[in-house]
């Protein structure tokens, strides 16, 4: 299983969020401590890093993974319009 650790500014973003909302990014999020790579993600390619995105309804999750140690890093929550602003 990966550990899943959160920035401080995906924390604020789901905050930011309504509980519904929050609920199902949630579910979301801890799946990826079974599989960081589930059907449907997607791997940014104009990032610098090995980034990922998986879908929440109307959101988008950022994340990075680092296999050596088992880690899920959450970058940002965010709806699909705002998430890869200054990405």
């Amino acid at each position: 299983m990966y550990e899943i650790i959160f920035d401080k500014s995906a924390e604020k973003d789901l905050d930011d969020l309504s509980s519904e909302i929050t609920r199902r990014v949630i579910k979301a999020i801890s799946k990826l401590a079974i599989d960081p790579r589930p059907p449907g993600v997607k791997k940014l390619q104009a990032a610098n890093e090995n980034l990922y995105r998986i879908r929440s309804g109307d959101y988008r999750i950022i994340y990075a993974v680092t296999d050596e140690i088992k880690i899920v890093n959450i970058r940002r929550v965010r709806h699909r319009k705002d998430v890869y602003r200054n990405l």
